[in-house]
């Protein structure tokens, strides 16, 4: 577990690395050719550095092992600090479309230079590269920061592509007001980029059902002892799946024989599932209804 979270981290201090060197080259290159436009997108793009902060203090609280105050872990610091992300988004959204509807009231046609083409080509090819090796680790370690960074990341080559498509829009003729109509398309994008976050981690916070309750009353009823498998209830997120149910069994099972089959049915789910599974299996006595409740009383 140590291991991943040394991982996670490591990624993240690449990928901010990454974003400062990002912001440098636009606010650079956008002073010396005196675009705006650029310069502004430079500080953006220096401001996404804040999502990697935010997910390295969450990988630093979430890495803390149990303690008597934290019985299933610390591992939900780094959902919170997802979800902390999605809101970032939104703000941003936000903030876009509000400068868009400034920018149709009042348009201003943006400053284009070759130089400013080149650098924004430069740094969408960086970005493009760092989004898809972050959601890559994320998916394989089965982190929400480092997949919750990416799609923040996505949100700078949505701006990015969106400042792209407008110089060279202006550079071709069109009329200024095509730079706020793109930036309320890019603040769309990012807007459904803070949903793809939002949404499963509400879920998570909520105790939403993990796995499917069928798939594992079908595995558990694998094991020829269980007579009957009720009130399965399931948490968690990819990486750590909390599992309640309660089963029946023959009653003239020793407690040795009960302690074993629940060991064996927790093994069977977690290999078969995929999952970290922890289980808490509650062990009753089957008994069959007696014969006369059974029967038919028609006349």
């Amino acid at each position: 577990m140590e291991k991943r979270f040394r991982r996670i981290r490591t990624v993240l201090w690449i990928i901010l690395f990454a974003n400062f060197l990002s912001a440098l080259v636009k606010i650079v290159v956008g002073s010396m050719i005196k675009s705006v436009s650029l310069t502004a997108d430079g500080y953006h793009s220096l401001t996404d550095g804040s999502s990697n902060i935010v997910g390295l203090i969450a990988i630093y609280l979430g890495a803390k092992p149990v303690d008597e105050d934290h019985p299933y872990g610390h591992k939900k610091f780094e959902t919170l600090a997802a979800l902390l992300i999605a809101i970032m988004l939104g703000f941003l959204g936000c903030k876009i479309l509000f400068g868009a509807a400034l920018r149709l009231a009042n348009p201003v046609l943006p400053e284009v230079s070759v130089e400013s083409l080149l650098a924004l080509s430069a740094t969408l090819g960086m970005n493009i590269f760092i989004a898809r090796y972050e959601r890559r680790i994320g998916k394989l370690l089965h982190s929400e920061i480092l997949v919750a960074d990416a799609v923040h990341t996505q949100s700078d080559i949505y701006i990015s592509i969106g400042v792209l498509v407008t110089l060279t829009g202006i550079k071709l003729g069109l009329p200024a007001v095509i730079d706020p109509l793109i930036s309320i398309a890019v603040a769309g994008f990012i807007f459904r980029a803070a949903l793809e976050i939002f949404l499963p981690t509400c879920e998570i916070l909520a105790d939403r059902a993990a796995l499917d309750h069928k798939v594992i009353a079908d595995l558990v009823y694998q094991f020829q002892e269980v007579k009957n498998v009720h009130e399965i209830r399931s948490r968690g997120r990819d990486d750590e799946v909390f599992i309640d149910l309660h089963i029946e069994t023959n009653p003239a099972m020793s407690v040795k024989d009960w302690h074993q089959l629940s060991h064996e049915i927790e093994e069977t789910v977690r290999k078969k599932t995929g999952k970290v599974v922890q289980m808490m299996i509650h062990v009753e006595p089957y008994v069959t209804k007696p014969e006369s409740l059974t029967q038919d009383f028609t006349i």
